[in-house]
């Protein structure tokens, strides 16, 4: 997966939770749940990825959704 991919998505999960989880938070791996990511934040995320990529995910149903690695790889296989 792109170093590009993963610092935009990052990026885009910064946004998504109005600065909650910071860039380097979200780069450093875990749990995006953990850092701050609430269910306002996910839908805003999902909406973003959407825009960016022409990806759907749904990070509420989709196992394993919960880090940003996890989510770059599957907009990596997506698009």
């Amino acid at each position: 997966m792109s170093t590009d991919l993963r610092q935009r998505l990052a990026e885009l999960v910064n946004g998504a939770t109005t600065g909650t989880i910071g860039v380097g938070d979200a780069l450093g791996g875990g749990s995006l749940r953990a850092m701050g990511l609430d269910s306002l934040g996910a839908l805003r995320l999902i909406d973003a990825i959407d825009l960016e990529y022409g990806v759907e995910i749904d990070l509420g149903t989709e196992p394993g959704l919960d880090t940003l690695d996890a989510i770059a790889r599957m907009v990596a296989a997506r698009r």
